[in-house]
């Protein structure tokens, strides 16, 4: 049989024929979009202090708010008690143990908006103990187990700086102006900024009035952690007076608990940030680089001796950014986490030693992440210097993990029910020689499921954004979704992506979009060659970075039958004076600003290309997209129309940069691609293909 799936979104409708099957008629079904709300992951593991229970927070779908929800768990190690701490259709997340393991601090909206509750294990009692206007985040416990601290906005006075008149009453008079005068004013998915900053705070038990320990203004503050007498907190934050222009020159920073004095404890050009107090008080680790103003660099590990305020580098795995790190209990031993070849390993080390592979397959997941298979990793150490992580499947959302004395075993089986119900796309690495300069370069390929490769499949090229990304064998509701529909899927790392070092990231440095081009043709080459392509239909899409190389693609050949260019970037002049972070793209994407090198900018600017184009394009762009904003889309679906190019636009309302934060947007999103791939494959009544 068939269904008609239909969507609607900003007067746009489609309508699309997709195959499906009753599951009377299969034992199978494929992958649908109904299954995006039934698509659960777990995330942020602790370990108790025993090491012999983890405690993470699930996640859900909740259909009719069309939201995301989130429960605390608790698991053994050995799998035998699997059990839910907290309920309710809200977002309960955040889980940290207090220092004795008796009490769970977390974050709950169960009243309405973000605050901090406290569960008792011993007897299942669930009190808040804040009132903020704001939401908390970044919990911590002190060394004591009597404070918390967190951290979280303070808004400051919005008053115009002149005068205007009052109006009579009953007047309706034009609503108040605003009056902006930051170098940063607005964010991607925050809006418009409200004056403030974030700031650190303490909180007691008992819910007293939580105190503020920071002022005055910065950038961010990203991260911190407690001393090991509880007596004051190590935390990383840009506070210099240029901190609006030189967004990444962070320093870490100690401030007392008991007077609030700060005093400053890195200092170079760069960011540090991330600092974690090791286990016996005496060191502080934490992540930086020194800024060479390149468009990718590699975060290294150092180490500062608190007695002696010296710190050092640690060589960690050659040619690879460090992720995230953790503390082992003897404080002379870090376990961290890099990319490698587009997947994720951890590593455990001792300072100035030896180092032992503990895992490749880590992963994560999050209600946007599912879509594509993009890398997020989180993971605990537990004082025996166990591990529990997210294990990455490319054919199945993050499931939960532990490894003892190298031993790896699944704990959860979250989406076990449905995934076995379902015939997923199996996915298998291919490596090939880019056409430019032979350098070796990784992807991916997802099949149909019941892949048959005597016939002739139409090829979809998925391009990643960043640029700075990597994808990797990881699960990705968007692959799976082009697979169910028929389509063999590509996605690749060119030359820019992140897990194969600082060389080839930065071979993009300045020269972004340029040979990335001719790794992306020859990955389609390399499928092609394999002989069950049909070559008369190639299509390709992509996001952001990915969505920027989709316009630049089609270019620069004819040979893709259409393509959807999903929140790109067309114009690098406009984009750089509109995005959200204009001070950092003219500085570390270009090496000056647009008004003195306006060649650069539109040499590598896809609407200079624009009267090459032939291929039909669909753009696809939130309405709300501060980061790749829609005026960019606007200025290539012009383009093209006078260009007489057939060309459509989905404009997705309230919708920012992560169009598919929302189930609906990501099934949309889908929706929209397929809808405009299949509108375009070959009339298979032409008398072209009745002839062949």
């Amino acid at each position: 049989m068939e269904r008609l799936i239909t969507f609607i979104t900003a007067g746009f409708i489609a309508i699309l024929t997709l195959p499906t099957h009753s599951i009377e008629s299969e034992q199978f079904q494929k992958f649908s979009y109904e299954d995006i709300f039934d698509l659960e992951y777990a995330e942020d593991p602790q370990f108790s202090p025993k090491g012999d229970s983890i405690y993470y927070t699930r996640n859900s779908v909740d259909e009719v708010s069309d939201s995301r929800r989130a429960n605390i768990w608790q698991i053994t190690t050995d799998g035998k008690l699997h059990r839910q701490l907290t309920f309710g259709n809200f977002l309960n997340h955040s889980p940290r143990l207090s220092p004795n393991g008796n009490s769970l601090a977390f974050i709950s909206t169960s009243s309405g908006s973000p605050q901090i509750h406290i569960l008792e294990l011993n007897n299942g009692q669930n009190h808040q103990i804040s009132q903020l206007t704001m939401p908390p985040s970044n919990l911590q416990w002190s060394p004591d187990g009597m404070q918390i601290a967190f951290t979280t906005f303070v808004p400051e006075s919005e008053k115009l700086p002149f005068q205007v008149p009052t109006p009579p009453k009953k007047a309706k008079w034009a609503p108040t102006p605003k009056f902006i005068d930051r170098n940063i004013y607005r964010i991607d998915s925050l809006g418009y900024l409200q004056k403030g900053y974030a700031q650190i705070f303490v909180v007691s038990l008992e819910g007293n009035k939580p105190h503020q320990l920071t002022s005055g203004k910065h950038n961010r503050i990203d991260s911190f952690t407690w001393s090991a007498n509880g007596d004051s907190i190590y935390f990383s934050a840009n506070i210099h007076l240029d901190h609006e222009i030189e967004l990444l020159n962070s320093d870490i920073y100690r401030v007392e608990i008991k007077n609030q004095e700060v005093k400053q404890i890195t200092e170079r050009f760069g960011p540090d940030y991330f600092p974690q107090i090791s286990p016996d008080g005496t060191k502080l680790a934490y992540l930086g680089f020194d800024d060479q103003r390149l468009g990718y660099h590699q975060d290294s590990l150092y180490i500062m001796e608190l007695n002696s305020g010296g710190s050092y580098r640690i060589e960690t795995v050659e040619d690879r950014s460090i992720s995230s790190f953790k503390w082992l209990e003897d404080s002379n031993r870090i376990a961290y986490s890099y990319d490698d070849y587009g997947s994720t390993k951890i590593v455990i080390q001792k300072l100035g030693g030896e180092k032992s592979l503990i895992t490749s397959d880590a992963g994560g997941s999050s209600l946007a992440f599912p879509g594509r298979p993009f890398y997020r990793v989180n993971f605990a150490v537990s004082k025996n210097a166990d591990i529990a992580y997210l294990q990455a499947n490319a054919q199945r959302p993050a499931e939960l993990a532990f490894i003892h004395n190298g031993k790896i075993r699944t704990l959860t089986d979250l989406n076990g029910e449905l995934i076995r119900r379902r015939e997923m796309a199996k996915v298998k690495e291919i490596n090939f020689k880019s056409r430019f300069d032979n350098r070796n370069i990784q992807g991916w390929i997802a099949y149909p499921p019941n892949f048959n490769r005597m016939k002739k499949y139409p090829l979809l090229l998925q391009i990643h954004g960043g640029p700075f990304y990597n994808y990797g064998p990881r699960f990705a509701a968007e692959v799976q979704l082009y697979a169910a529909a028929g389509y063999v899927v590509l996605y690749t790392n060119p030359r820019g992506s992140t897990s194969y070092g600082h060389e080839f990231a930065n071979l993009i440095h300045h020269n972004y979009p340029g040979q990335d081009y001719d790794d992306l043709i020859s990955g389609v080459d390399a499928v092609i060659a394999q002989e069950y392509i049909d070559e008369d239909q190639l299509f390709a899409t992509g996001g952001s970075g990915g969505g920027t190389l989709t316009a630049w693609l089609i270019g620069k050949t004819n040979r893709f039958r259409a393509a959807v260019a999903a929140k790109p970037i067309i114009n690098w002049e406009s984009f750089v004076l509109t995005s959200d972070f204009s001070s950092y793209f003219t500085k570390y994407w270009f090496s000056a600003p647009p008004w003195e090198q306006p060649e650069e900018y539109r040499r590598r600017s896809p609407l200079t290309y624009v009267g090459n184009i032939t291929t039909p394009t669909m753009l696809l762009t939130g309405e709300e997209d501060y980061r790749t904003p829609i005026s960019e889309t606007e200025q290539f679906y012009q383009a093209l129309k006078l260009n007489k190019v057939d060309t459509a636009m989905v404009r997705l309302p309230n919708a920012s940069h992560d169009i598919a934060r929302k189930p609906s947007q990501l099934i949309t999103k889908v929706a929209s691609i397929l809808y405009w791939f299949e509108h375009h494959k070959p009339d298979p009544n032409s008398p072209e293909l009745a002839n062949n």
